[in-house]
């Protein structure tokens, strides 16, 4: 299957402001003790992920998949084994009250929507853009941003090599064993020559870019000017009516007949 990726209106966002934004989304989701509120605010990620990414729906559901797994393992402990007066199921350790399954429920749907908003934001911004936008933004030295450029230009070559590393030691029949042995030699066997090369390879970067002075204090020019646009005031705009929706459709106990999970003891 052909993956078609397309440029939405959320790609077009200044990656800085969304990094900030992500950011503060993920602070104030935290101090959310609201379940119907942060059911609307996972809703509203999905919502974006999935019409507003610009990425195949069925991949994206292919990425959703892990999330389902997060909810039942971060929820699982707390409604299982929580405490709590209104006891609905007991048998040995597993004792489940109404107050745990309300608080578990709360704490999957907070590491969901942490997940949701990063892959969101993972599958919208681009790599280059962000750090150019926030050298240019956010004022971060040019030396930093090139390095960590970089440094993401590499991983795609040290997997390269390491393929190559392991097709060479089977054409060579080099038998490294199984078990604890045997995964200690291949640490070995393959940490030793890929650490080198990477030694190797930045230390040619590094010169590289003291030749051409990224550790100078003078002003400097960028290939890509990011500045701001219309899209920047519709993301704002989308999250702060997403942001409204959640404390106004919370407060009226719409999925869970709860406010406040803190209040259950």
């Amino acid at each position: 299957m052909e993956y078609k990726w397309k440029e939405t209106w959320l790609s077009r966002v200044n990656p800085s402001l969304k990094l900030v934004t992500t950011i503060i989304g993920f602070i104030a989701i935290i101090f959310v003790h609201n379940p119907n509120a942060l059911l609307v605010l996972f809703l509203a990620s999905l919502f974006l992920l999935f019409c507003f990414s610009g990425h195949p729906r069925k991949f994206v559901l292919l990425y959703c998949l892990p999330f389902l797994l997060l909810f039942i393992s971060s929820s699982s402990a707390m409604v299982l084994f929580g405490k709590g007066e209104t006891t609905w199921f007991h048998y040995g350790l597993i004792h489940i009250t109404e107050e745990s399954f309300y608080r578990g429920i709360h704490l999957g749907l907070r590491a969901s929507t942490f997940a949701v908003l990063g892959l969101l934001f993972a599958l919208t911004t681009k790599p280059v853009l962000l750090f150019y936008s926030l050298m240019q933004q956010l004022k971060l030295p040019a030396n930093i941003a090139y390095s960590f450029m970089a440094s993401i230009r590499m991983l795609p070559i040290m997997v390269s090599e390491f393929q190559t590393l392991h097709y060479a030691y089977r054409i060579r029949g080099l038998d490294l064993g199984k078990g604890a042995t045997g995964f200690l030699k291949k640490m070995r066997f393959f940490s030793v020559p890929l650490l080198a090369q990477a030694i190797r390879r930045a230390q040619r970067i590094a010169i590289a870019m003291e030749a051409k002075q990224f550790n100078a204090a003078a002003k400097r020019t960028y290939f890509y000017k990011i500045g701001y646009s219309k899209w920047d005031v519709l993301f704002l705009t989308t999250c702060l009516a997403f942001v409204s929706a959640s404390a106004l459709l919370g407060g009226l106990e719409w999925f869970l007949p709860v406010g406040d999970v803190r209040h259950y003891e």
